[in-house]
């Protein structure tokens, strides 16, 4: 059998919690909302979806190494149109 040692200070700082690998990973699904779209805000959600999945395909989208680079990005680009 292993032996966990766990410090006072991690405890003091806010507790430690030791949960199976399976029932950690439930919890954390279960803790990202789920939302359920109905009429318009469906349609524009999915018409969204198609315009951005159309310009995937046609290679107009922007590769970048994060969302602030891809702004900067895009926003130049614009600037030129």
């Amino acid at each position: 059998m292993n032996t966990i040692t766990i410090s006072k200070n991690e405890i003091k700082k806010g507790g430690v919690v030791i949960l199976p690998l399976k029932e950690y990973q439930k919890l954390r699904e279960q803790a990202v909302p789920t939302y359920y779209l109905q009429g318009k805000e469906a349609k524009e959600l999915d018409t969204l979806v198609e315009e951005g999945l159309k310009e995937y395909y046609d290679g107009k989208t922007t590769s970048a190494k994060s969302l602030d680079e891809a702004l900067k990005m895009h926003g130049k680009k614009n600037k030129r149109s």
